[in-house]
């Protein structure tokens, strides 16, 4: 008889996930991963068989969990340009903050930058989650557009592929540019709606 799992697969990802986020993946030891979920080595790659198949478990975890945060900031109050700009001063207070080892990006970019093109299976994790905001992103200006919000002659996807660059840029820039720069960059992006 097969023994029950002795462990909450949740909290295991997301422990793999943040250890993941902190280092990138190739920086990332099968130590880390030991000393991070907790689990010894042979339980770790039992439950999830390789390092690679848990960075893909713990992309997928991530994609669902920060783009469900994303769209509930889209599609909540407000005008248009406030709930954008709600979404991209999130991004720009993550990665302002200063209370740990400095700002983490984004998973999913960071796994772009790392791994994409040169891994499959992440590059498509990460278009899913990209195709996903943007989506988002498209579906929430066209509704604008409709209320009278955004100019009716401007292209929704171009738009919301354009503020989705800017929200990833500010990922990529946040690691290294203050807080003023970061801010200056969403208020660039609201004046282009």
């Amino acid at each position: 008889m097969a023994r029950p799992k002795e462990f909450d697969p949740d909290r295991v990802l997301d422990a793999a996930m943040n250890a993941f986020w902190s280092r990138g993946y190739a920086a990332t030891s099968a130590q880390n991963l030991v000393d991070s979920t907790g689990l010894g080595r042979g339980s770790l790659y039992n439950a999830f068989s390789s390092k690679h198949h848990l960075f893909q478990e713990a992309l997928t975890r991530y994609g669902e969990a920060q783009t469900a945060r994303q769209e509930a900031l889209l599609e909540g109050p407000g005008d248009i340009r406030e709930r954008i700009r709600s979404l991209l001063m999130t991004v720009v207070e993550e990665e302002s903050r200063t209370d740990g080892p400095g700002p983490r990006g984004c998973l999913a970019v960071n796994a772009a930058l790392e791994l994409a093109g040169l891994d499959a299976e992440i590059t498509a994790r990460v278009r899913r989650i990209f195709e996903r905001m943007e989506e988002a992103l498209r579906t929430a200006l066209a509704r604008a557009q409709r209320d009278g919000e955004v100019d009716p002659g401007k292209d929704p996807r171009a738009l919301a592929l354009f503020v989705l660059n800017s929200m990833y840029g500010l990922r990529v820039l946040g690691k290294t540019a203050d807080r003023r720069a970061l801010a200056g960059i969403v208020d660039t992006t609201l004046s282009m709606l």
